[in-house]
């Protein structure tokens, strides 16, 4: 039996310790150094992740129209959270195992990007993020590059497919759009890869400005637009238009405006809806802005929780149709990040069968282009064989 000293002088004495006493103080000496730094890593660059102050924010969107008692509002009464599911919710997610994982390895196509930008073309690079042709510009929409949608870069939802591309590869484009400040829709590491790889001016909502100030981007590369505010870039005019969501970086919600986008070319018009729940003002949105030649619209992380927030699969369906029903439809906000309680393959299933044959539905891979100057493709089922 091992023997350890203690004391001073003639009070020293020495007292029997068991091995396993010495290994187990050895292991938990070991296993509370590897937490430390593991929490330090988990924690690293956080302040900065989560963007500007809350107070911050309200200071500078003060006279922001949809701005009241501190916080933005949506213009119909609308919860983040049902009553009384909050613990049922947090059940169900501890339990929920790899439901919303897909059984395989989810195929990535290697983008075709033209030299030159064409009349209506997209490509979805997975979750919300699009490359958008109009007209001969290029609009980079809601671009997450980051493997994780959380400040933290060890904690929070992981990217479940590779990016399809790196983001320094993309070519010029003319915009780089913003619906609002969530982790999986506005990115840090994607943000400053952008201002060293691009020159293009960030469009969005008001108050989504200070986050980009607080990272450093120039103030000539920013715009803010309260709803129905519009700016022209190259040819196309876009418009910043309601959407039913909520926004927050942080313990504080909604201290900056949540939107959809409209973009209109001399040729062509495309609606941009990036991550919203139902609202009748989107057909008023499409009397007024439309009739679009695309919609592109968020399909997943849906719950009965969470009703108003998110667009289910046939209220995506119901969407479409409130902005005119004859365009082509995209859907996004799905297949990417884990951020549901639904399997994964669900939303795409659901769509296709409230779609019906009525709305002509593309269906990329990620890192695919669909041109739709010379009409639709047929719907690729890739993520068939994927869902298991």
């Amino acid at each position: 039996m091992a023997r350890i000293s203690i004391g001073r002088g003639r009070a020293r004495r020495s007292l029997p310790v068991r091995p396993t006493t010495v290994i187990g103080t050895a292991a938990g000496a070991v296993g509370a150094t590897v937490g430390a730094v593991w929490l330090r890593q988990a924690l690293r660059g956080l302040p900065l992740a989560m963007g500007a102050s809350s107070r911050r924010i309200a200071r500078a969107a003060a006279d922001a129209p949809q701005f009241a008692d501190g916080q933005f509002r949506n213009t119909i009464p609308t919860r983040t959270l049902e009553p009384g599911t909050v613990l049922d919710m947090s059940r169900a997610m501890a339990e929920r195992g790899d439901r919303g994982k897909p059984a395989r390895s989810i195929p990535v196509a290697t983008p075709e990007i033209p030299a030159q930008a064409g009349d209506l073309a997209a490509t979805w690079f997975g979750h919300a993020s699009v490359l958008l042709e109009l007209d001969g510009a290029r609009l980079l929409l809601d671009p997450v590059w980051g493997e994780r949608v959380s400040p933290s870069p060890l904690v929070g939802p992981a990217r479940m497919h590779p990016v399809p591309m790196p983001l320094a590869d993309l070519p010029p484009v003319d915009a780089i759009v913003i619906s609002h400040d969530h982790y999986d829709h506005l990115d840090l590491p994607t943000v400053r890869t952008l201002l060293r790889t691009q020159r293009a001016p960030f469009l969005v909502p008001r108050g989504v400005g200070e986050h980009l100030r607080r990272w450093r981007v120039p103030e000539d590369r920013i715009v803010e637009l309260d709803w129905d505010g519009t700016v022209e870039v190259a040819g196309i005019t876009a418009t910043c238009t309601e959407s039913r969501h909520f926004s927050g970086r942080g313990f504080k919600r909604n201290t900056s405006l949540w939107s959809s986008w409209t973009f209109t070319g001399p040729r062509h018009r495309v609606f941009f809806g990036g991550d919203t729940g139902y609202t009748p003002a989107f057909a008023e949105v499409g009397q007024r802005l439309g009739p679009f030649d695309l919609t592109i619209l968020p399909i997943g992380a849906y719950g009965p929780s969470w009703p108003h927030i998110h667009l289910d699969p046939e209220e995506a369906v119901k969407v479409h149709l409130d902005l005119g029903g004859d365009a082509v439809m995209l859907p996004i906000h799905w297949a990417t990040f884990d951020l549901a309680l639904h399997a994964w393959g669900e939303p795409i299933e659901r769509l296709l069968a409230a779609a019906g044959a009525g709305i002509t539905v593309v269906t990329p891979r990620p890192g695919a282009r669909v041109d739709l100057s010379e009409g639709a493709p047929s719907p690729d089922p890739w993520w068939v064989p994927v869902a298991g």
